[in-house]
């Protein structure tokens, strides 16, 4: 008999009949999800349902292009425009490795030409050009590729005469293209400018995260600027901006909610609000332009009625 079964001294010893056999449990894989900010265990099927976003916390999971695209369009409405436009090494970047092979390693693991999809599709009945940027190749970083297929996509609504919305999730502008990559900034800019010239509407949309150039560029040129909670949101990383400024940087400072506080952006709506949120907004915008060409009073009306 074992002394940890019957310890010494015992009056009453027990027989040892040895450890009876036991059937492990194991958990399917796939079925579950951690949430990262809450450590809650979440259903798979209940969290797409949810857009990807925990029930308990309000966490958003970062998604695909092609995700966003389906939770947000009409169903069956998107037709993609340039899919097949690619980078290519016009600097011959080399680092740890080759831009050409980064390209090649990330149109694998993506299924996308380059890190953004555009084209034109309908949300709840109206037409909308839309550009949706892919976080997942190289970080959704702006090249001369992303840069051309975002101008398009403006460019594409202005024709259409119709609102263009644009999902930012990116980490600047793409290093592997030098100064190419930076000219894209003022490339974007200049359709947008040209977009408001005609009286279009158009929305910026800035997910988790959005940084450096985009940010300084067409994703804070919106008629109205959105972001998903807690989405960072900012130019450069605290700690460059902290060795930069010598100075103690306020707690929060490149989140949404700080930007909303100080007017940078003008509402923070959940990803699973904003589909019909967009669609009301451009509802008001289009009454706005309505009330204009009827020469109605355009200092307070539903739009501003809307944001309040």
């Amino acid at each position: 008999m074992s002394d940890e079964i019957n310890p010494p001294g015992s009056l009453f010893p027990k027989p040892d009949y040895g450890k009876t056999p036991g059937r492990k449990k194991e958990m399917p894989e796939g079925l579950w999800t951690k949430c990262p900010t809450c450590d809650v265990y979440l259903f798979n099927k209940e969290l797409e349902v949810n857009q990807m976003v925990c029930k308990a916390c309000g966490h958003h999971f970062n998604i695909s292009a092609r995700q966003r695209l389906l939770y947000f369009l009409d169903e069956g409405s998107f037709q993609e425009h340039d899919a097949g436009v690619a980078s290519v090494d016009i600097l011959k970047f080399t680092g740890a490795n080759s831009y050409s092979e980064q390209l090649k390693k990330y149109q694998k693991k993506t299924g996308l030409k380059d890190g953004s999809v555009c084209g034109v599709g309908k949300l709840e009945g109206r037409v909308v050009s839309v550009a949706v940027m892919e976080f997942n190749f190289l970080g959704g970083s702006m090249g001369s590729v992303m840069g051309e297929k975002i101008t398009r996509a403006i460019e594409r609504g202005t024709k259409l005469k119709a609102p263009v919305i644009i999902f930012s999730a990116s980490g600047g502008a793409r290093m592997h293209e030098g100064m190419f990559s930076l000219m894209q900034m003022a490339k974007t800019s200049g359709a947008l400018s040209r977009h408001a010239e005609a009286k279009l509407p158009f929305i910026s949309v800035l997910t988790h995260p959005t940084m450096g150039g985009v940010t300084a560029s067409f994703a804070s040129l919106g008629d109205l600027n959105i972001a998903e909670p807690k989405a960072m949101i900012g130019f450069a990383g605290a700690r460059v901006l902290k060795e930069t400024t010598r100075q103690d940087l306020p707690k929060g400072f490149q989140t949404a909610e700080f930007l909303l506080e100080r007017g940078l952006i003008d509402r923070i709506t959940p990803r699973p609000q904003l589909r019909p949120e967009l669609s009301k907004l451009l509802s008001y915008m289009e009454l706005k332009k309505i009330g204009r060409a009827n020469g109605s009073p355009t200092k307070s009306g539903p739009l501003k009625s809307a944001l309040v």
